[in-house]
């Protein structure tokens, strides 16, 4: 078995789900794996990592929608608000969803569902610069 390890660099332009799957995808087939595990891990507390559907674009609004409406901004009550009035709800959110995921690598190809895809799930209102820790176990 090797073990394998890289960054990617996300450039978001501000709140809302950016589709990462195709980068992901590429990593693993440059590294020649046709079997093992791939592990995403996104060290930020105002972004997160999430899957949705990726075909009908209303569903990933849907579910942008959702947190927006779930952690809104300029909220009285909110303390954390240093950095501007999506402070707060940014790290909220990103409490709310995942940093970190496991796929496993069959066949050449990440095994995600029909319709299913990867997702950098920005919080911040202006852009970012993200880092993606993409690590795989490749079965010899």
């Amino acid at each position: 078995m090797d073990w394998l390890k890289t960054s990617l660099f996300i450039e978001t332009h501000g709140k809302g789900m950016h589709e990462i799957t195709d980068q992901v995808q590429s990593v693993v087939r440059e590294w020649n794996i046709q079997e093992g595990m791939c592990f995403l891990f996104l060290p930020h507390t105002s972004a997160s990592l999430a899957t949705c559907e990726a075909y009908d674009p209303s569903a990933r609004h849907d579910v942008e929608e959702f947190y927006e409406r779930l952690a809104p901004e300029r909220q009285s009550w909110y303390q954390h608000t240093l950095e501007g009035t999506d402070d707060s709800p940014s790290h909220i959110r990103a409490t709310l969803t995942q940093s970190s995921f496991t796929i496993p690598i069959d066949n050449g190809r990440l095994s995600l569902g029909t319709w299913q895809g990867i997702f950098l799930f920005e919080h911040r209102s202006h852009p970012h610069r993200r880092e993606l820790l993409i690590h795989a176990l490749k079965v010899a």
